[in-house]
């Protein structure tokens, strides 16, 4: 952007393991900037490391406009961030969220005010909690009113989330553990000893190996997965995959059984628009799952956390809205 070019918002996905920057007018992106600076990979401990994060990261565009306003969300405002934001309960939309910003000191002059995250906590159900997914949610429903009144949002990632949404509200969610998963089992158990030893180099997928996991966790009853699971191995071991093609069968599994769950979740709420939100590559292999089990989805969308960040500081007054 040019010199002259005015800034109405400073909007921050801060996250784990990277912090986004988002400079903004009249709610579009100007301008962006990351770091790999999450809450986990600070350049500094505690208090000192987010705002020398924030200084390296967004200093210059502060010092240009001093009185730009600052808004944050996602593990920033966790028990392990910059200053905790209590979560809200559901249902909850961006209003709620707005009532129940914390703000805490930049550094720099300007306070970042930082959105709650959501809890879903109801008798009988196990709990569940969400920081950054909400933020996202808001953003695509703020360009799609249709689907405000009733579709199922899935945010694949490390920890996927399922979220029912009605009249532009998260009424329920569910995680799943499957990123992690994924790599804790490739890392950290035998069923990465036959895995190549260079997982990050460059391969074809193999669609064979993905789709025999699919088919397992389609078929799967209840036990199954730990079975399915060593199979990883003994796939294998007895040549029925070739070693590269094991972390595919392996993905197709888990992917497979969070689609098979989470897809009896959204079939509870009757026909609904499926809506998926999150990082292109990874959305594609969802995407190629769910065609795999003949669920259509309504739509694919990329990071729309600034958009919601925007929308948050509308609604928690710390800016007019767009002409």
């Amino acid at each position: 952007m040019t010199s002259d070019t005015s800034a109405h918002l400073l909007a921050l996905d801060w996250g784990t393991s990277s912090l986004r920057a988002f400079l903004m007018q009249d709610a579009r992106i100007v301008d962006s900037r990351q770091s790999g600076h999450g809450i986990q990979h600070l350049p500094a401990a505690g208090v000192p490391g987010f705002e020398q994060a924030f200084a390296e990261l967004a200093g210059d565009w502060v010092r240009q406009w001093p009185t730009l306003p600052v808004v944050a969300g996602g593990m920033v405002g966790s028990a392990q961030g910059w200053r905790e934001a209590p979560y809200v309960r559901c249902p909850a939309d961006i209003r709620a969220l707005a009532q129940h910003p914390v703000r805490v000191p930049s550094g720099l002059g300007p306070e970042i005010v930082i959105a709650p995250g959501v809890l879903f906590d109801e008798p009988g159900m196990l709990p569940d909690v969400m920081r950054g997914e909400e933020i996202q949610i808001a953003g695509a429903l703020s360009e799609n009113r249709p689907w405000a009144a009733r579709c199922c949002m899935v945010l694949p990632g490390t920890h996927s989330k399922w979220v029912q949404v009605q009249e532009g509200k998260i009424l329920r969610f569910a995680t799943y553990m499957t990123g992690e998963l994924f790599a804790v089992l490739c890392q950290h158990s035998i069923l990465g000893r036959l895995l190549p030893e260079d997982r990050s180099a460059l391969r074809e997928p193999n669609p064979e190996a993905f789709e025999l996991g699919l088919s397992e966790a389609r078929h799967s009853r209840a036990g199954d997965v730990s079975h399915q699971l060593f199979a990883t191995r003994t796939l294998g071991l007895t040549g029925r995959l070739p070693h590269d093609a094991l972390a595919d069968y392996l993905s197709g599994l888990l992917i497979g059984s969070e689609l098979v769950s989470g897809l009896a979740r959204a079939r509870e709420q009757e026909a609904v628009p499926l809506v998926m939100i999150g990082e292109p590559a990874l959305c594609a292999r969802y995407a190629e799952a769910l065609r795999f089990l003949g669920q259509p989805l309504a739509a694919v969308f990329g990071n729309t956390a600034a958009l919601g960040l925007w929308n948050f500081a509308v609604a928690a007054g710390v800016l007019l809205p767009a002409n």
